[in-house]
């Protein structure tokens, strides 16, 4: 009996990694959920990370129209490739809030002095706590966030044209209609 058992184990052990990687084939590996969806923002108050600036950005800053909160930093490649379209955007008028994460604020100015500034308000978040509190998982990431302050949408990565059409201008856009 014990040989049985000692024969069947490995092949019932086998079978259910087998299943369970099946099951994990189903699944998109780039999807983290946020339980921010649909909460309003963490309260934060964080500092200026331009130079002169008195006031950097708070959650209250949230409260006036539909807007995007871009999480960016000088050392974050993903940042750079879509500073560019942060910029045309900030163009055709969409609100974009910068928060910027684990970075020094001396470095983020210069940075933002150099290749453009996109931001309506930048706050210095140089510990990430913020970014803990809204679950942030890198840089770049975007949230999408409505006029009463509460998270609608997460994006994790670089905000392309396409990601842009397909993703993020739909639910702004309704948002705006809403508000």
């Amino acid at each position: 009996m014990i040989r049985r058992l000692m024969f069947f184990a490995p092949i019932a052990v086998l079978i259910v990694l087998a299943g369970l990687l099946w099951l994990g084939l189903g699944r998109d590996p780039e999807a983290l959920p946020s339980t921010l969806i649909n909460e309003p923002l963490p309260a934060f108050e964080m500092a200026a990370v331009r130079a002169g600036e008195v006031e950097g950005l708070s959650s209250t800053d949230f409260t006036t129209r539909p807007m995007l909160l871009n999480v960016f930093a000088s050392w974050c490649v993903g940042c750079r490739v879509e500073h560019p379209f942060l910029m045309e955007l900030a163009r055709r008028g969409v609100v974009i809030q910068g928060l910027n994460w684990k970075d020094a604020p001396g470095d983020s100015a210069a940075w933002l002095a150099e290749h453009g500034d996109p931001y309506a308000q930048v706050g210095a978040d140089p510990e990430g706590r913020t970014g803990i509190d809204l679950g942030v998982s890198g840089a770049p990431e975007t949230f999408i966030v409505d006029a009463q302050g509460r998270v609608r949408y997460r994006h994790i990565g670089p905000i392309t044209p396409d990601v842009w059409e397909a993703d993020l201008a739909p639910i702004l856009a309704q948002l705006e209609t809403e508000a």
